[in-house]
């Protein structure tokens, strides 16, 4: 079965759950809220879902739909718990983000005087400190990937590791996942890697869309495509609508 641009970057971000167990999915953006909910109903079952809010779903629920059977209330003062103790996974996005993982959600342009208001660093420096961290961008630009945050709200490998090891011993940036590739920040000094480029999409491409240099680490595999469960669940449970193509069209 083929797939759209949009169902490869589904399954590109659950996986960045792989592995995780039985913690708390955290999502944000269409696209990584769907990869949410397949991961917990295909390869990580054992992964806590929301509706969107405070009601933690007894199965994973369509995007927009409401949550059904709930098999436990998460107040946000439980919700803070998690965060703090590292039982949680979330995936944010940024409106920029650099070489190193520092991102920005605050204000675009000089601290003292902004060309833009954002929505403030928000909870973005508790996450990057408390709990692993993934990023989901699905407008791959140079415009987002800029050599320095103007602002940084989530904390970098660079930054964490200036802190010293008690403020960075939880610091856990794990993917970056774009409508072009996914990164990875597995290199030594904690820089950014393009770990896989989509179907479709060439290693120059990425690199031209963004503004710093990636670590490429020899010939770039390509991102794997959904297999026909995940496609159907997705197509046929997840998101009869097809709100992933109005986020990532391709």
């Amino acid at each position: 079965m083929s797939a759209s641009r949009a169902e490869v970057c589904v399954t590109a971000c659950a996986e960045a759950w792989r592995g995780d167990g039985e913690i708390l999915a955290a999502a944000m953006g269409t696209c990584s809220v769907l990869g949410a909910r397949l991961a917990r109903l295909t390869f990580e079952p054992g992964l806590l879902t929301t509706d969107g809010g405070a009601l933690l779903t007894a199965e994973p629920v369509p995007v927009g739909a409401p949550a059904g059977p709930a098999e436990g209330w998460l107040p946000f003062r439980d919700h803070l718990w998690l965060v703090q103790n590292g039982r949680r996974h979330v995936m944010m996005g940024a409106s920029q983000i650099d070489r190193y993982g520092n991102t920005n959600i605050s204000a675009i342009g000089d601290w003292t005087r902004p060309v833009s208001q954002l929505l403030g660093v928000r909870g973005a420096p508790g996450n990057t400190l408390c709990n692993p961290v993934s990023y989901w961008i699905p407008r791959h630009s140079t415009r987002v990937f800029v050599p320095k945050a103007d602002v940084v709200s989530g904390v970098g490998s660079d930054r964490a590791a200036e802190l010293g090891a008690r403020a960075s011993r939880f610091h856990d940036l794990r993917r970056v996942v774009t409508d072009l590739g996914v990164f990875d920040f597995g290199t030594p000094d904690g820089a950014m890697r393009l770990a896989s480029v989509h179907p479709g999409v060439e290693v120059g491409q990425v690199v031209a869309a963004t503004g710093f240099d990636l670590v490429i680490d020899g010939e770039v595999p390509q991102t794997r495509w959904p297999v026909e469960e995940e496609l159907r669940l997705i197509r046929e449970v997840l998101d009869p609508r097809g709100l992933r193509d109005r986020e990532v069209r391709a």
